[in-house]
């Protein structure tokens, strides 16, 4: 993946609405930011066909935090590889730059190269109970008792949003993950401090969900390749745009003392594009790249990690011989892929 596909990504976090009922703000590119490639319809994850994504965000109260009482800034961001209705699962690869943080179910994604159901993005206090409201959700939606069954250990990551919300607390409800699985959709994507993403900050900016898709040509065919990105990480020092170290330019405006920490990341890159998952792990390995590319070092306390899904193949429940297809001109992506670490909006 293409470093400043990443880096597109974050900036257009940092440009990105507080809330889902803000007014859009213009994109890095929109802003003259010289970025390669070509992005999709909508720059988004969902530009991969079958993508669905759905978000809640839970913005209550301000001020001192108090346990309990709040503010609130949390909220859940659902990714569905093939779409909500669907019962089939993929082919999944991950990797892990830093290993500071949770991303559940990749024990199954390393086993059996497989990924069955939506991903689910949250804060750290949340993962329980977005774990627990994803498999309700599909126990009450999946009638094939075989892709269930598979659905049972569903992928949910998080990183700490406790610098900007009451964590302890518990705010987030079951109610909202369902809601923001049910309200997946395709088209474009909301970024910045919306969804998973609500109490995130990023190099010392706000944080939050960032998206971004580039067209890719391989072997003379045309693919798409999405990325979507929780991203709370970064000091402001360590920032760089399109390669300019720009954080060391940008010195007020800093937040307070004991809002920053080492941080994290969670990245999701999806592809139409025929991929075996061992070409999935090399894909999610590059994202790394993209991410140095930014600024970030992955500080030893920080959760760096990927997962990456492809469409092409669909796994049914029935373990029954399936036609396999690849792609051996995987440059191309890995040039893209590379691009798609910043927070979103490139």
């Amino acid at each position: 993946m293409s470093s400043k596909f990443l880096a597109g990504i974050l900036l257009s976090l940092f440009l990105a609405p507080m809330s889902s009922n803000a007014q859009p703000k213009p994109r890095a590119r929109d802003l003259g930011i010289p970025f390669e490639g070509i992005p999709g319809p909508w720059n988004a994850i969902t530009d991969v066909p079958g993508v669905e994504v759905g978000q809640v965000t839970l913005i209550e109260g301000k001020g001192k935090l108090v346990q309990g009482k709040g503010p609130v800034r949390t909220g859940v961001t659902a990714i569905f590889p093939l779409g909500k209705t669907a019962e089939n699962g993929v082919f999944g690869g991950h990797f892990s730059l830093n290993g500071a943080g949770e991303l559940t179910g990749m024990a199954i994604v390393q086993e059996f190269c497989e990924l069955h159901g939506p991903v689910i993005l949250t804060g750290t206090l949340n993962v329980g109970i977005a774990h627990q409201a994803a498999i309700e959700w599909q126990r009450d939606r999946v009638k094939n008792p075989d892709a269930l069954y598979n659905r049972t250990l569903p992928v949910v990551g998080e990183t700490w949003d406790g610098f900007l919300h009451d964590v302890f607390g518990f705010h987030l409800r079951k109610e909202h993950v369902f809601e923001a699985m049910n309200n997946a959709s395709t088209g474009p994507v909301l970024e910045g401090g919306v969804g998973g993403g609500t109490g995130m900050a990023c190099y010392e900016f706000k944080g939050g969900i960032g998206t971004a898709s580039r067209i890719v040509t391989s072997g003379g065919k045309t693919y798409t390749l999405g990325v979507l990105v929780q991203a709370n990480f970064g000091r402001r020092r360590q920032l760089l745009v399109a390669g300019v170290p720009v954080g060391k330019e940008i010195t007020d405006l800093m937040p307070k003392e004991g809002q920053t920490g080492d941080g994290s990341i969670i990245v999701v890159v999806a592809t139409d594009a025929p991929f075996l998952p061992v070409q999935l792990d090399r894909l999610a390995r590059r994202v790394a790249l993209g991410l140095a590319r930014t600024g970030s070092i992955a500080t030893n306390g920080s959760g760096d990690l990927f997962l990456a899904f492809s469409t092409a193949t669909q796994l049914t429940p029935a373990e029954t011989p399936i036609d396999v297809q690849m792609t051996r001109d995987i440059n191309p992506f890995f040039r893209s892929g590379g691009l798609c670490h910043r927070r979103s909006r490139d």
